[in-house]
């Protein structure tokens, strides 16, 4: 009988670890991995990087589907966290707890991110949590020119079937979330915040990625609350609030490192911007190469923001860039039933390069005012053609070319 003793005893804690790792487990559903079956500490204080790391390998090996579990009522501190495939079967991770940077500066790597997802087919990012990047002395960093690199807060790359619902994001250090070189991506009900001056603070930026759907999502930021980059098509951005933040935007491409841009069939619907830079943006840098054609942006409504309609073939942030020739091509873009307010008086730019003139710019039942003034919007047009259609306020006429 001793001797049956201890093995029962194993036998006992060999199952209780397998029940801990299944917590949750439902019929024809697959194995759900808690961290904390893996040893996270959960207290907002012991770095857990390398317990969520174990806790994905052994999910992302299980063949019958897997979710890795971040129980709720519990804080994970993490530093640079990479969850890495191919995985065996799709894969969730549930993020019920809350997720939070360390509170200094924590690296001096480029391309670092928070959370890491690379080569991860059919994954699942879902769960009730927040993830918070205790951004601010980034930010001050940033600002006083002392930080070259900033980690970004949750990146996808080559994540192809991916699916990002209901997470909170906050205070970033740099970018919220980034989506490079992905297809067939959805996110939805995602909840961005940032102050309006926390710099670079983009909320969703995606690059060479295709087939990207974007709704229902609340971005608070200090920069765009959505970015396409070069090598983008087939997005569609819906029901978002933005602000504040620089709006939605497009680029900025053909910089002076960048093959020729591509991005195509954009399109940015339903939307609700307030207090932002731009409302719906496409920017370009001069003497860059390259097409951006097909967009259609409409039903969307502004308050108080500064260009709720912009085209910019001459973007130059740090504002002493020198004349070139050449530019990204801009054509086929439409504007369908935007209204609201602008906070300057020149609401709608179209501003094009003479050597590449914008073309098929398209203008239908525009209404925009100038916020707690009465005399009327203007636009600025300059080397584009198009047409309008409807009512269009402000104002405005395209030229011959």
């Amino acid at each position: 009988m001793r001797a049956v003793l201890p093995m029962l005893l194993l036998l006992v804690a060999s199952a209780a670890v397998g029940s801990a790792a299944a917590a949750g487990r439902r019929k024809g559903e697959g194995t759900r991995y808690s961290v904390m079956a893996f040893h996270a500490a959960g207290d907002g204080e012991t770095d857990d990087s390398k317990a969520f790391e174990e806790t994905w390998d052994s999910a992302c090996r299980d063949s019958g589907g897997a979710t890795l579990y971040v129980p709720e009522g519990r804080t994970f501190l993490l530093g640079e966290t990479k969850l890495q495939g191919p995985c065996k079967s799709p894969i969730t991770l549930q993020v019920d707890g809350d997720i939070v940077a360390p509170s200094s500066l924590w690296t001096l790597k480029s391309l670092t991110s928070l959370l890491a997802f690379y080569r991860v087919d059919n994954l699942t990012v879902d769960g009730i949590g927040q993830i918070d990047g205790r951004g601010a002395p980034w930010w001050h960093c940033y600002n006083q020119k002392k930080c070259h690199y900033r980690p970004q807060l949750v990146s996808f790359s080559f994540c192809n079937g991916l699916r990002v619902t209901n997470i909170r994001l906050k205070d970033s250090a740099d970018k919220h979330m980034s989506v490079f070189e992905c297809s067939q991506v959805q996110v939805h009900n995602v909840t961005v915040m940032a102050p309006g001056n926390s710099p670079n603070t983009d909320g969703i930026t995606m690059g060479a990625s295709d087939h990207v759907r974007i709704s229902s999502c609340n971005i608070h930021s200090g920069d765009d609350c959505v970015s396409i980059l070069t090598g983008t098509t087939d997005v569609n951005v819906t029901d978002v609030t933005c602000g504040p933040g620089h709006g939605i935007s497009v680029g900025s491409l053909g910089g002076a490192s960048e093959k020729p841009a591509l991005v195509e069939r954009i399109t940015v619907s339903n939307c609700n911007f307030f207090n932002t830079m731009t409302g719906v943006r496409i920017k370009s840098w001069q003497g860059g190469r390259g097409k951006a054609n097909t967009f259609l942006f409409r039903n969307l409504n502004m308050t108080q923001v500064r260009y709720p309609i912009d085209i910019d073939q001459f973007y130059c942030p740090q504002g002493n860039c020198p004349k070139r020739e050449g530019g990204v091509a801009i054509t086929d873009a439409r504007f369908i039933n935007i209204r609201g307010t602008s906070s300057e008086q020149e609401a709608i730019q179209i501003l094009c390069s003479k050597s590449v003139p914008c073309h098929g710019i398209f203008l239908h039942n525009v209404d925009l005012s100038w916020a707690n003034h009465t005399a009327p919007t203007k636009a600025k047009i300059l080397n584009a053609q198009g047409s309008i259609a409807g009512t269009v306020k402000p104002q405005v006429r395209f030229r011959g070319l």
